[in-house]
């Protein structure tokens, strides 16, 4: 897994709840159902991050 993948994966588990992103073939493990706001906050993490990896160059 690499840099980029890990970083998604703990922003996943911190904020969405989601353990892996990695395909687990079973609906019930693949699909979840997300609040707004974790969404939000997820995404608002990536970004975050990927401005930190720039301004760090």
């Amino acid at each position: 897994m690499n840099t980029i993948d890990r970083l998604l994966t703990q922003i996943a588990q911190q904020h969405l709840g989601i353990q892996t992103l990695e395909a687990q073939n079973a609906d019930r493990l693949d699909f979840h159902d997300v609040a707004v706001w974790s969404l939000h906050d997820a995404l608002r993490a990536a970004f975050e991050a990927g401005a930190k990896s720039q301004s760090s160059k």
